[in-house]
């Protein structure tokens, strides 16, 4: 293995360019990558839904959670099944084991939300299956308010809905807060009277219609042509037209005897921007896809639609997740860079400056080639992996460190700066490979973590694995090619004279030698020399350490609390209210918050 090495640090043109190709696609791959506030991992968690209009917690609790329960309860890997009951409502939480699959999961559990329908009173609606996934959150919400009618409100959002689906990084967009269109129509019992129609003859008119009657197919032995007879309606010209009664040559229609209008369904959910009732549009992006350059490509979507609309009306946003990113990813990127300011602090005051260049060099080269093996691995850029990168600021350069110092020494004795660092990358191959190897042990066990909270944490182990081992080939063949080019050059008589007696090879008094070394040599002698108590200080250290932190510790803290820029306000009452009543309690809240100074948007919804 060494000899291969050597083989390849004889190649510098070779080294160079590759160090190049992968510093370029690094910057690439940086700037590319999908970013993300929060890892996206599979939650192994269903959720089944089953309604029906008027039915009590304990008739949900008996008709729709029971059979349903039965028939879940038997599924493989499921780890705990939990059923609800509430007014009108029944739901089924299926949590799994972390190591599911989620596709085949979800196939066992449509199948046997299937044979429990049969047991379900004929009155609850088909049961919906939903999947806990972060990534379907919405990332952006788009709101329109306005002092404009309602219809018109709601076709702009309609068609600004449809531009926003059109972007190829956006999954859905989802309007919420509006009232769906219907048409209206009022029987008027006279007209019935006049052309002699009965209710019975009303009724199969209307239930005959809409449908799509397959009249079968005709074989002309040159082909055969499906045929069928249109009988959907598609337009309110189709529900006017419709046919009630026919006599001889006169069609009486829906239209000549029943009032027929366009309107909005009943409410059933309330949206409010800043105390004005508002549409809004969700949008979900796509998996894998960047959130801020999907937020941003929305944002100007919006705006070039919306560039001619009335002024009346207003477009606004919020919840966009990409703020939160701009200023998580901004926060970790400057805590990097300070970092890596103040490791170049302490090299330099070690090292020579140009030594110092060539170790803080080992740090961004190792960023970028972590970012090149993410972006081909397919991990996105999120909190957890900018926290490893943080971590390894600091152990990243202990290899480049002991190359350059070590090379520096050789020098001082006279050998020649190329042969040297291909000396240095030789003689420490195997002590750097084994200094790296147990720093990444101590994270491995982190990747076996178990649980929801063991797949969220293992971007940190995987991106301190990934980084240490780029720094590993950083200090062995990028850094010889590069110190032997631009390192320090041929030493002084005084350097060699210094590194004579740091040999050891002949006896020196350790007081000739000056600087910190000569203070670490001599204090390091008396030290050897006294090994009762040293072990006897350190274990007093570790002891005192333990018990101060046991009677004086604050405890345990993962993250740390910060000032938070959004706050969710939850308003629940007793009773079986409407939901305009649900409107006006929330819109009383709503009055309150806006009374606090420092809040930019009030974005509410109401509704069961």
């Amino acid at each position: 293995m060494i000899s291969g090495l050597t083989t390849i640090l004889r190649h510098p043109r070779s080294v160079l360019t590759m160090l190049v190709v992968m510093l370029a696609a690094g910057i690439i791959s940086y700037v590319s990558i999908p970013k993300e506030a929060q890892p996206d991992i599979d939650v192994p968690v269903f959720y089944v839904s089953i309604a029906q209009q008027g039915i009590s917690p304990e008739d949900a609790e008996r008709l729709l959670v029971r059979p349903m329960e039965t028939q879940l309860r038997g599924l493989d890997g499921l780890k705990e099944i939990t059923g609800i009951a509430s007014e009108g409502h029944a739901g089924i939480v299926l949590e799994f084991n972390i190591d599911f699959d989620k596709d085949a999961a979800l196939a066992d559990v449509r199948a046997k939300v299937d044979q429990a329908k049969a047991d379900l009173p004929d009155e609850a609606r088909e049961p919906q299956i939903f999947e806990t996934n972060f990534s379907l959150v919405p990332t952006i919400i788009v709101t329109l308010s306005g002092d404009v009618p309602e219809r018109t409100l709601y076709n702009l959002s309609r068609q600004l809905k449809d531009e926003i689906e059109a972007i190829p990084t956006v999954l859905e967009a989802n309007l919420s807060g509006h009232r769906e269109e219907l048409l209206e129509v009022v029987i008027d019992s006279t007209r019935l009277e006049t052309y002699n129609i009965s209710q019975d003859e009303l009724y199969r008119a209307l239930t005959n219609n809409n449908q799509l009657v397959a009249a079968g197919a005709i074989d002309l032995g040159k082909g055969r042509f499906n045929v069928k007879v249109p009988g959907l309606l598609e337009t309110a010209q189709d529900v006017y037209s419709i046919p009630v009664k026919v006599s001889g040559d006169g069609i009486v229609t829906l239209g000549d005897v029943a009032d027929i209008r366009r309107t909005f369904k009943d409410p059933v959910r309330f949206t409010h921007v800043n105390g004005s009732p508002a549409i809004a549009i969700e949008v979900v992006k796509r998996a894998g896809t960047n959130i801020i350059e999907n937020n941003d490509t929305v944002r100007k979507t919006v705006e070039q639609f919306t560039a001619d609309w009335p002024k009346t009306v207003k477009v606004g946003y919020t919840l966009d997740q990409s703020t939160f990113i701009y200023e998580v990813l901004g926060n970790l990127e400057s805590s990097i860079m300070t970092a890596i300011a103040l490791v170049m602090i302490v090299v330099v005051a070690a090292l020579s400056w140009r030594s110092a260049l060539l170790v803080g060099f080992s740090i961004p080269t190792s960023f970028m080639i972590g970012f090149l093996i993410l972006a081909v691995a397919g991990i996105p850029m999120n909190m957890m992996v900018m926290f490893g990168l943080v971590l390894t600021v600091g152990m990243l350069v202990d290899g480049a460190i002991v190359i350059i110092e070590y090379a520096d020494r050789k020098m001082s004795e006279g050998l020649h700066r190329r042969d040297a660092y291909i000396l240095a990358a030789q003689r420490m191959f195997w002590p750097i490979v084994s200094s790296t190897a147990t720093t990444l042990a101590a994270f491995l066990p982190m990747l076996l973590w178990p649980g929801v909270s063991g797949e969220f944490m293992s971007y940190l182990p995987i991106m301190v694995i990934i980084v240490l081992s780029a720094s590993l080939l950083t200090a062995m063949v990028f850094l010889p090619v590069l110190g032997s080019l631009f390192g320090k050059s041929a030493a002084n008589a005084e350097d060699a004279e210094e590194a004579r007696k740091l040999a050891g090879s002949s006896r020196v008094d350790l007081k000739e030698i000056r600087g910190p070394r000569g203070v670490y040599a001599r204090t390091l002698r008396w030290l050897i020399y006294r090994p009762g108590l040293v072990m006897g200080a350190m274990a007093a250290v570790v002891f005192a350490t333990f018990t101060f932190y046991a009677e004086h510790g604050n405890g345990v803290e993962f993250f740390v609390d910060e000032e938070p820029d959004q706050a969710v306000v939850l308003v629940s009452a007793r009773g079986n209210l409407s939901a305009t009543e649900m409107r006006d309690i929330v819109g009383k809240v709503e009055g309150q918050v806006l009374q606090v100074s420092g809040i930019k948007t009030v974005f509410f919804t109401s509704g069961p």
